[in-house]
């Protein structure tokens, strides 16, 4: 049937699955919103405040349902208020397809008015990306997209299309998606082999988990390993839930901001298995001193990944739930007593704790944790509230903890909250931030209550910048550099000029009692939580240092007293 490129987007969007889409509409995707309309009983259509929130929206889609995540715009600032998303889901390995619309074939290149070539800027940062000039060339572009942003490791693909192409007419046939397949071709019998004899000969294996487990969907398959190897787990920011964190096997993050037990126990093994992660620097500290008493075995998708940060003794590549089926089901199993000993006593002399006089960031954590029961998806923006949602929170499976880790994205949390929402409605999603990072896109509060979003927005509310204050206060000798935010903006007034439900809260009864009424609320619901500003993220590791010198609170005392 002779159909129009809107009406093709429009049926590959159907074709796919896909009953949601996150955007803004403009001049060049007119077109393709038109048709948007007359099918929004199969497609809901979530109009956010600004793209970029769309953009972290469909990203917090796909990363709590596994799904590819689908956000429109129009051409030129449209398009490119979409970047940052684009960005933070490449980072994280996010299944994401951006669909913008450009101007009319005659005028590209022609600066005209909203022009841009967003396929050239978001090159970087996609995993493919495609500009549509001819009708006849569309169907089979998006759904390549959509495949592409699904197989192996997954990523965000942008599809932008000519305005005139959007308005032609072509021959459309309508075709089922075909099922993503795992990678598992590249599983070979020797890398398995190697991988088992390492196993094997380890006395003292440590398992570290990253965001390729929750990705691959591989939570029963991980735990199993673990019995099996009888080691110790810790994992990264992306890899939270992969592995309960309720489970007495596990030792909490690994890095910067991991715990002691984890980044000794790390540096004390004599085997590394690390699992879908990449290394990044937040985890190695100094690369040159990371876990050099180990052999290290990398289980990933993307063989890119293989030596790229540290050097492995050995690698299996492909898909980590099919690596590790295929390892369940032939390594016998082991008994470390004597190590996984010492890692609980690791555990009984280095608790994560805080100072618990009064209202703090991991205060608010591990009370949301207890009033959820654990159960809700968490969402977070970026730094030091994002580190206490971490260490505080024990995430009991995978996509329950949505986090811009690789990017580090200010602003993401809302509307990664929004989107998880959204495709979860009888889920409890909460997003945590801080006061400067709500303050980015804090405007998606609109979006949450337009669309009557039983969402939950918690402001720790320290009136700075907290983690680079932290760093100003450790490493700068105390100079403020444009840190403090101390300007009496009153957020319980901005929500509910914007449609939500606002609370301030000063003591730790108070936030009790309010966090207990926003999860009976059918709204949007946004805790002003007032902490003190120079609350610290404990442990760390300074910049440059192996992992093994992490410290904390009563480490600085000490030496302070010395």
């Amino acid at each position: 049937m002779q159909l129009t490129g809107s009406q093709i987007v429009i049926e590959c969007l159907k074709e796919q699955h896909v009953d949601t889409v996150f955007g803004y509409p403009g001049g060049a995707i007119l077109n393709v919103y038109d048709e948007l309309y007359k099918h929004s009983d199969e497609i809901h259509h979530v109009l956010t405040s600004h793209e970029q929130g769309a953009s972290h929206a469909a990203d917090g889609y796909a990363r709590s349902t596994g799904k590819v995540g689908v956000c429109m715009a129009t051409s030129g600032p449209g398009a490119t208020n979409l970047v940052t998303g684009i960005a933070t889901a490449f980072m994280d390995s996010v299944p994401l397809v951006a669909i913008t619309c450009n101007v009319t074939v005659p005028l590209l290149g022609k600066d005209s008015f909203q022009e841009v070539d967003i396929a050239g800027i978001t090159m970087p940062i996609t995993k493919h990306n495609f500009i549509v000039k001819d009708v006849n060339d569309l169907a089979k572009t998006l759904r390549r997209a959509f495949t592409i942003a699904q197989t192996g490791r997954p990523g965000p693909v942008l599809v932008d299309i000519t305005k005139d192409a959007t308005a032609a007419k072509t021959d459309f046939k309508f075709e089922e998606a075909k099922p993503v397949e795992r990678v598992v071709d590249t599983i070979s019998d020797e890398d398995l082999e190697e991988a088992i004899a390492l196993i094997k000969k380890s006395k003292k294996p440590y398992i570290f988990v990253g965001g390729g487990a929750v990705i691959s969907g591989a939570d029963e398959e991980l735990k199993k390993f673990v019995n099996l190897v009888d080691a110790p787990v810790c994992d990264s920011l992306m890899g939270k839930g992969a592995f309960s964190g309720e489970d007495d096997r596990y030792t909490g993050m690994l890095g910067m901001h991991g715990t002691k037990v984890s980044n000794l126990g790390v540096s004390n093994c004599d085997l590394l298995i690390a699992i879908g992660t990449r290394f990044s620097d937040r985890v190695l500290g100094n690369p040159k001193k990371f876990a050099k008493q180990a052999k290290i075995l990398q289980f990933d998708v993307d063989p890119a990944e293989i030596n790229k940060n540290v050097v492995v003794t050995s690698k299996v590549i492909g898909d980590v739930k099919e690596i590790l089926t295929k390892l369940n089901n032939v390594i016998e199993q082991k008994n470390n007593k004597e190590w996984m000993d010492k890692i609980k006593d690791l555990q009984k002399k280095f608790p994560v704790k805080y100072n618990e006089a009064g209202p703090s960031g991991p205060f608010v954590v591990e009370e949301i944790y207890k009033q959820t029961k654990g159960d809700a998806i968490i969402t977070t923006e970026v730094g030091q509230h994002q580190m206490w949602a971490a260490q505080y929170y024990k995430y009991s499976h995978s996509r329950q903890f949505l986090t811009s880790g690789g990017l580090g994205t200010m602003g993401y949390g809302l509307g990664a909250c929004i989107g998880a929402q959204v495709a979860n409605p009888d889920k409890q999603v909460i997003n945590i931030a801080g006061d400067g990072c709500f303050r980015m896109n804090m405007n998606e509060i609109v979006t949450a209550a337009k669309e009557h979003l039983p969402l939950i927005q918690v402001v720790i509310n320290n009136q700075v910048l907290g983690m680079v204050r932290q760093w100003q206060n450790l490493f700068y000798e105390q100079r403020y550099s444009n840190t403090v935010l101390s300007d009496n903006v009153d957020y319980v007034k901005l929500v509910e000029a914007m449609g939500a439900t606002g609370y301030r809260v000063t003591s730790k009864e108070e936030f009790s009692e309010t966090f207990a009424k926003a999860l009976k609320a059918d709204g949007p619901v946004v805790i002003d939580c007032v902490i003190d500003c120079d609350d610290k993220v404990w442990p760390m590791v300074a910049p440059g240092n192996p992992i093994s010198d992490c410290f904390d609170e009563d480490d600085l005392k000490m030496k302070g007293n010395k």
